[in-house]
């Protein structure tokens, strides 16, 4: 059995790896990473460009339609040169939820919109109780008329400050599931500019990595 990679792994490897020495040198690096940002517009579009927002969403929803392993192959090289910015929480957290457990509408909806970059997007799933699994959630969401208002506060978010959408997680409704429990936890999508949604950007040790705290008033 071949545990290597492929030949087109190894190329897109080689590729990323010229791309990135290019754009991420040390010197630009420790620059970004002193912005609130981490990153710039124009960085990201080239990102987009590559095709690598969209690398492991299906060529239905905009992407390129490849697999983990060649998205492990191509986060081994942004690792390489500390890459800084919200591709993690964009890609991987907030559009894999969205790609697993959204609706039809919005796969299509959203995930062409985050591979063209115009769209970034993280999942609010911590919280103050520093828990890493669907027990830990207990932010609320209540039905109110036909929708849901949701009610908590999440912490440890990556990159919200920058995110044009949240994937959060939360508990609907009774006999849905107490906290403390896997059962009964929906996640919802909130616009960054929804009334009731306040994100602060907290300190943290590795300025590659933004982390928020993001507290639901009534959203």
């Amino acid at each position: 059995m071949d545990f290597g990679f492929t030949e087109e792994q190894e190329l897109l490897r080689a590729t990323a790896r010229k791309f990135l020495e290019n754009e991420c040198p040390s010197p630009t690096v420790r620059k970004l990473m002193d912005t609130p940002e981490g990153t710039t517009p124009e960085f990201w579009a080239k990102l987009a460009e590559q095709g690598w927002l969209g690398l492991i969403f299906p060529e239905a929803y905009g992407g390129v339609g490849l697999g983990v392993v060649d998205l492990v192959v191509l986060m081994e090289e942004m690792g390489r040169v500390v890459m800084p910015g919200p591709y993690l929480s964009t890609v991987l957290l907030g559009g894999l939820a969205l790609l697993e457990a959204g609706s039809e509408a919005q796969k299509k909806q959203w995930l062409p919109k985050i591979a063209a970059g115009e769209t970034r997007t993280t999942l609010a799933l911590t919280e103050p109780n520093a828990r890493w699994d669907a027990q830990g959630v207990t932010a609320t969401a209540a039905a109110t008329g036909g929708a849901f208002t949701l009610a908590g506060t999440k912490l440890f978010v990556p990159d919200a400050h920058v995110a044009d959408l949240l994937v959060v997680a939360a508990r609907t409704g009774p006999g849905a599931g107490a906290a403390g429990s896997e059962d009964g936890v929906s996640l919802f999508l909130v616009p960054r500019q929804a009334p009731g949604l306040e994100v602060t950007l907290l300190p943290t040790m590795d300025q590659t990595r933004k982390l928020c705290e993001v507290k639901l008033a009534g959203v």
